[in-house]
């Protein structure tokens, strides 16, 4: 072989490793400009669409106080810093949820103070927020309500709409529009469907159609309306609702609201559900155990039958974490 060929391989040779070469830098020049444009744009300040109107939200809020605890799973999903919370009761010192693990604590999240009068707008500004979330399911929507323009003198207030049915719009909101997390939003949503797949083949479900029934401590009955957030996802397992609400023309207890109350009355004659849940409301304070010998409800066919079942008192209204939950509680009680 001669050397002018030895040489012409070994220029070949170095040519190719050095296009190969520039490809590579080229592909994590590329790469590396994709991560940094999608970090720019969530660090960006963003313009969000509430309620209440256009609000503009931080890029990278450091400081989030979040006044419905009901709303605060879904910013540690997102890993959005929760500075300060209200508790799950107003009036109570506040706990925080075991599904929320050791966010809490990595975050430094403190309770402000919250009662049946309002929020303590002094705590909220003492705490020094860059953001606030606020609305949400239930009665903290309408106290952020009434006071939203001092809120919005403190800090850029989101108000998550009340009228949102399901968590899947609740994280929406927060996870897309809120904070620019479309890739974290389409992971949560993927892994829940894969969960509900699983489940609604590994389990038989009851006699139907079904009810859900939430009781307050002086157990006064209120019968979830049949699109609210708990019937959907027990829907989406092969359950069938009996759309009580609907064909009875009831009303929300209150505007806006997601159930409505049963007179006594109204119990015997609207439940004919074959199947029942019931559960406490804000708290685990009632029990298909405690209800089976009261009068009406041993009347009602569930339980006649024996499918009345409980569920959590967080069932009703329940975050990614508790529906994630609700659905190993479901497989485990109907399993096949």
């Amino acid at each position: 072989m001669s050397k002018f060929s030895t040489l012409s391989k070994l220029t070949v040779s170095l040519l190719v490793a050095s296009t190969i070469g520039l490809a590579g830098c080229a592909q994590g020049s590329d790469e590396a400009s994709s991560d940094s444009s999608q970090s720019a744009e969530q660090s960006a300040d963003r313009t969000v669409s509430t309620p209440k109107g256009d609000v503009t939200v931080p890029g990278d809020p450091q400081k989030v106080v979040v006044l419905n605890y009901a709303l605060a799973g879904y910013l540690y999903d997102l890993d959005v810093p929760v500075t300060n919370v209200v508790p799950e009761d107003a009036d109570g010192a506040g706990e925080f949820s075991d599904m929320w693990g050791d966010k809490p604590e990595e975050d430094g999240t403190e309770f402000l103070p919250w009662s049946t009068e309002g929020f303590d707008l002094e705590s909220i500004m003492a705490a020094e927020p860059d953001l606030i979330i606020a609305g949400g399911w239930g009665f903290p929507y309408f106290q952020a309500d009434e006071i939203y323009d001092d809120l919005s003198d403190i800090a850029p207030t989101v108000m998550v709409d009340k009228g949102f049915e399901t968590w899947q719009d609740q994280l929406k909101f927060l996870a897309v529009d809120t904070f620019g997390k479309q890739d974290k939003y389409d992971e949560m949503l993927s892994d829940y469907d894969a969960r509900i797949e699983d489940v609604r083949g590994s389990i038989e479900v009851p006699p139907q159609p079904t009810s859900f029934i939430s009781v307050v401590a002086d157990g006064t009955p209120y019968l979830a309306f049949d699109n609210s957030a708990l019937p959907e996802l027990f829907s989406d397992l092969g359950f069938e609702i009996n759309p009580l609400s609907e064909e009875n023309n009831l009303e929300p207890y209150a505007p806006g609201g997601d159930m409505a109350e049963l007179s006594t009355e109204q119990l015997g004659q609207l439940v004919d559900s074959e199947t029942v849940f019931v559960n406490g409301f804000n708290a685990d304070t009632i029990s298909v155990d405690e209800l089976k010998d009261r009068p009406v409800w041993q009347d009602l066919p569930a339980f006649q039958n024996g499918h009345a079942y409980d569920l959590p008192y967080w069932a009703s209204r329940h975050d990614y974490d508790e529906a994630m939950a609700l659905l190993d509680q479901v497989e485990e009680n109907f399993g096949k």
